[in-house]
């Protein structure tokens, strides 16, 4: 039988009373839809739906323990001076210097649980 994919859709593990929910809300001046308090936020971005979800206690050791994460969500930019700025606001300020590339300037910088961020202004 074959199939065909309909979407995509990255979903971080939210364990500490929704700091990512209210981070992602603050980081990206966007509100969550649909939204189930502790238990379920996504945003939906251009091309991209991130879904943040509270596991259930009999999954949380799944995501405990671990360190930095191996997932990179990186996000393109209009001005990425403005996104620096907005996360350093939140208390997460990136960690190195703006870095230019050949596909254009980037930034590296981690959301509270760890996630490493690429802000990312092309040419």
């Amino acid at each position: 039988m074959n199939f065909q994919y309909r979407a995509a859709l990255v979903t971080l593990a939210d364990l500490d009373n929704e700091i990512l929910v209210k981070f992602y809300t603050k980081f990206l001046d966007l509100e969550p839809n649909p939204y189930i308090p502790n238990t379920y936020a996504e945003f939906q971005l251009p091309g991209l739906r991130l879904g943040i979800f509270k596991p259930k206690n009999s999954h949380k050791s799944e995501f405990v323990g671990r360190g930095k994460t191996g997932m990179s969500l990186c996000l393109e930019v209009s001005d990425i001076e403005t996104a620096i700025a907005r996360i350093w606001a939140l208390g997460y300020p990136p960690p190195g210097e703006i870095v230019t590339a050949s596909h254009g300037r980037e930034i590296y910088a981690f959301d509270p649980a760890g996630n490493r961020l690429i802000l990312h202004q092309p040419h």
